[in-house]
């Protein structure tokens, strides 16, 4: 990729806090957006679910990628994240930290080249890469027999 690569999204109010939001994809659905109760009628994601949801797809693709191009065919796989809203010094809601959670479908000993996709993946992620310049996201990656094979806990491989 070079140059710059715009990215479009158009809102159109529906009702109160609740937004019609446009791709500039052709064929994808108009997806409604709302505040959560007591400002909006929670209709549809709020802004910081449609933040965490871009984070948990970017890092699960990134890692499907990853896992394809050493050779890997992984089932399904699965991920969580999770943020606490917190007030800063002006009483302002804001996200300090997020934590992704991975899931791998198979345990890490049916994955070639494990060590060295978990050590890169994360550099592919466009989202999680861009928000990491104002918010940390930690990033954990788990196997099918619940392993952490990335995250606090350094990746010990065989393991």
């Amino acid at each position: 990729m070079t140059g710059e690569h715009p990215i479009r999204v158009r809102l159109e109010q529906d009702e109160d806090y609740a937004f019609r939001v446009e791709f500039d994809e052709a064929g994808l659905d108009a997806l409604l957006v709302d505040e959560q109760p007591p400002l909006g009628e929670g209709r549809g994601p709020n802004p910081a679910r449609l933040l965490l949801t871009g984070i948990a797809h970017c890092l699960a693709a990134s890692l499907l990628f990853a896992l394809r191009k050493y050779g890997n065919g992984p089932d399904k796989l699965r991920g969580e994240i999770s943020a606490t809203l917190i007030r800063n010094a002006q009483g302002r809601w804001r996200i300090p930290r997020i934590s992704a959670e991975l899931y791998l479908p198979d345990g890490n000993e049916q994955y070639l080249h494990l060590e060295r996709i978990l050590q890169q993946f994360e550099e592919f992620c466009i989202v999680t890469q861009s928000v990491r310049q104002g918010i940390n996201v930690d990033v954990t990656v788990y196997d099918a027999h619940r392993h952490r094979l990335l995250g606090d806990k350094s990746f010990e491989a065989g393991s």
